[in-house]
């Protein structure tokens, strides 16, 4: 009733792109844009390599991504590479200057086997002092106890290219230990379902996550706790983290 093509154009909807207005992508704009390489890990619909190349970037953009319907989205533009593969996939010994893993991809590495496994990668595919950023939730913020159609900031209405109202919103399925599944749900207006999505995350703390990092080789250059540049401290919702390739 809603195909994976549909989800695509969806997540472009609910995810829009945009560093004028999201602190996310206003946070990694200036870095894609000084690096001469960049691999985008679990780049999904490509939308902030385009925004790049639109903004002048010169340089070699690489976007990496399972999911065959994002990436058929994606390769609406032709002058960025893209390539179909999990974190863990990313080609060896490909110089790259910069990766990024946004919108909380990090988080769908499950696993110690798979954290393991794609941060060996990633630091195979960066040139020697290479940086890696991504963010990741503060497990202390608790965000997964907001994601329910009882709050009112979890629901989404919005209108697809076709001009069809759609509504999302998500709810958790279980959580355990530092893994919180949950399932969003795609509706007509009226709440009739079309299609259920649903993922894990792991919601790994600062000290956890360091532990990983460096057993991969990498050494943190910075850690944030907000979009703005802020401390991580009891408050931070994020860790937002800056690692050079060792």
């Amino acid at each position: 009733m809603f195909s994976d093509a549909e989800v695509a154009a969806l997540y472009d909807l609910l995810n829009p792109w945009d560093p004028d207005r999201r602190p996310g992508d206003r946070f990694y704009f200036p870095l894609i844009m000084a690096a001469d390489s960049v691999l985008d890990v679990g780049c999904g619909t490509g939308a902030m390599l385009h925004v790049a190349r639109d903004h002048g970037h010169r340089g070699r953009l690489v976007g990496l991504d399972p999911d065959r319907a994002a990436l058929d989205r994606a390769r609406r533009r032709g002058d960025i590479e893209w390539v179909e593969g999990t974190a863990a996939e990313a080609s060896s010994g490909t110089g790259f200057d910069l990766a990024v893993m946004t919108g909380h991809a990090f988080q769908n590495l499950l696993t110690d086997d798979e954290l393991r496994t794609s941060l060996a990668a990633i630091h195979a595919a960066l040139r020697p002092d290479g940086c890696f950023a991504f963010e990741t939730r503060h497990p202390q913020a608790r965000a997964w106890e907001g994601w329910t159609s009882a709050n009112p900031e979890d629901i989404a209405d919005v209108v697809t290219e076709s001009g069809r109202h759609l509504r999302y919103w998500h709810d958790v399925d279980s959580v355990t230990g530092d893994v919180v599944a949950f399932h969003g749900t795609v509706a007509e207006p009226d709440g009739t379902v079309l299609r259920e999505l649903h993922e894990s995350l792991r919601f790994l703390d600062v000290a956890a996550l360091g532990g990983f990092l460096a057993e991969a080789g990498f050494a943190i250059e910075a850690q944030y706790g907000d979009w703005e540049g802020g401390p991580i401290d009891a408050a931070s919702r994020e860790i937002i983290t800056l690692a050079r390739r060792g």
